[in-house]
């Protein structure tokens, strides 16, 4: 599918949901759902990659996943192991460097110890820039920022937008550009609360399973449409 490789979105966030519902819908268990979805996401990374995104933002755990049943809770930790464990190769090649946000501290030892390693050894890529949000949720980041800010004892009068972010989670990345939210549901759920400001925004009922490379380079298409004013008058140049 033909994309203008002049007017991508610099960063692109996703929210992938539907797993549990499409496994429902098939008479599966919630983790085939969740399976089905990690293949999807390598494959959309990978599509990202190859149009020239810089950033990448993919929700895979929420601070409120945790209310979940505890075998699925465990089933999705095994899986993001596995996956940080199995896809070096995957990153090397395509030169996208790994970055966690989230609170790591609440993680699992042997899942931040994947996570860390991970980061190092993708660290010096300087492909696109994969930020791997788990265990995260917005408002607790814009909290966990705020605390260092008074660790470090920042005045008020130091304090401005570029201070704020050098304090969050991902301040190598830019500001969102487009969000994407499959299954259906038209909701933020706590996601980059602080990044988003004038983030153009997509909603698709497609099931995250069921995400293709085709629809994401749609969805690229309808972000080139749209006419970004950031508030004022006449779109920005």
């Amino acid at each position: 599918m033909s994309i203008n490789k002049e007017n991508l979105p610099l960063h692109v966030a996703i929210t992938m949901d539907g797993n549990g519902r499409w496994a429902q819908q098939k008479n599966q268990p919630r983790t085939n759902g969740h399976n089905e979805g990690l293949k999807v996401a390598k494959r959309i990374v990978k599509a990202a990659a190859d149009a020239g995104i810089k950033h990448l933002t993919l929700y895979v755990f929420s601070t409120e996943n945790w209310k979940r049943a505890q075998s699925e809770v465990g089933f999705l930790m095994n899986l993001i192991h596995t996956h940080l464990m199995g896809e070096l190769n995957f990153y090397k090649e395509n030169g996208i460097k790994i970055n966690h946000i989230g609170n790591i501290n609440d993680i699992p030892k042997n899942i931040q110890n994947d996570i860390k390693e991970a980061m190092d050894d993708t660290k010096d890529f300087t492909g696109m820039t994969l930020n791997l949000a788990i265990n995260y949720g917005g408002r607790d980041e814009l909290i966990r920022g705020f605390k260092k800010m008074m660790n470090d004892k920042i005045k008020p009068e130091e304090i401005t937008e570029q201070t704020v972010s050098s304090y969050l989670d991902m301040p190598q990345s830019p500001d969102v550009d487009l969000l994407i939210r499959t299954g259906g549901e038209k909701r933020l759920s706590n996601y980059l609360l602080w990044h988003i400001p004038y983030a153009e925004q997509i909603y698709t009922d497609t099931l995250w399973p069921d995400y293709t490379e085709e629809e994401f380079y749609q969805d690229i298409q309808e972000f080139q449409k749209r006419n970004r004013r950031f508030g004022a008058e006449k779109a920005k140049k």
